[in-house]
Parts: C-alpha cells; structure tokens; sequence
C-alpha cells in the first residue's frame, strides 16, 4: 500500500481542511499517480475536494466513523476491520492513502511506499503528516531535481520502508 502527500519542511500538510498550497505540477503527479487507482481517504478530506465529489476515475474509499454518511460514487467503510476488507478486493500497489493527518497515522504501518512532494517553506498548518525523516524503517529511494513554483522550490521524493 501507498501513501501520497504534499509536505512543508515541518511535515504540515493542511490548514483549516484546505491544502497549504497548490503547485501545478504536484497535483498534475497526483493525478497521473492516482487515476485508475484506489485512493483512500477520511471524509473531512472528501469534503475539501470541489463540490465535495469524490475523485473521477479512481476508487474512492471514504472512511468515516458516521454510519449515516453516504456520498455518491463512493465506497464507505466505518472501521479499520471494514476498510481491510474492502481493501481486500484490490491490489495492494494500486492503493493510495491520500488523506487526512489521522488517516496517515492510522494506515502508515500497514504502507511500504510513500510519494512525498516536499516544499522547501513552512506554513501555518494544523494538520501534518508523521515525519517520515524520523523513522528509522523509512529512507529515500528516489529524488527528483529541485523544481521551482514561483519563488517555492520543491522536490518529488520517494521513500520506501524497509
């Protein structure tokens, strides 16, 4: 299983349920890495999307503890036991944790890769991703050349964990 995220130097990623920036390039890579998969997400995630729709061309899974919450064109789970089973009927490297902080930190240990877009910036946050830099099981197989957003620069990078 994968987890994809878009990180500040303090491993912030969110602020007031709304990404702390949007690079062109990062979410064309989110795109391109995610369509045709299945992204798994908490609802307060779903809910910062446009229109609070689900992603197109991907399997959404929505795991929230309201056993009333439902959302068109995608799949509900309440429980880690619920979404292991859903998550049962796929591919392990065609699922992508995508969101938000608690949902990272529920599924980080179950996950072998992560797709880090780290920006060289640190924002006002209220909700991080665990700093996978910390972690001793964690290293960095991959990166890219620094790339520029106007005047922030950020970096692709891939962890794997051993």
């Amino acid at each position: 299983m994968n987890l994809i995220a878009a990180v500040d130097e303090n491993w912030a990623i969110g602020y007031q349920n709304k990404l702390l920036t949007s690079i062109p390039e990062d979410m064309k890579f989110f795109r391109e890495t995610t369509t045709g998969k299945v992204v798994v997400m908490g609802r307060k995630t779903l809910e910062s999307f446009p229109g609070k729709k689900p992603l197109k061309n991907r399997t959404n899974i929505i795991l929230t503890k309201n056993p009333s919450y439902q959302v068109e064109g995608a799949v509900m789970v309440h429980d880690l036991d619920e979404l292991h089973k859903e998550l049962e009927k796929y591919n392990s490297e065609d699922i992508f944790v995508i969101g938000g902080e608690s949902i990272y930190r529920q599924l980080l240990d179950e996950c072998d890769t992560a797709y880090i877009t780290k920006i060289e910036y640190q924002y006002t946050a209220d909700s991080y991703f665990p700093n996978l830099d910390e972690k001793k099981e964690w290293k960095i197989v991959k990166t890219s050349e620094e790339n520029t957003c106007f005047d922030l620069e950020y970096f692709f990078l891939v962890y794997k964990k051993s």
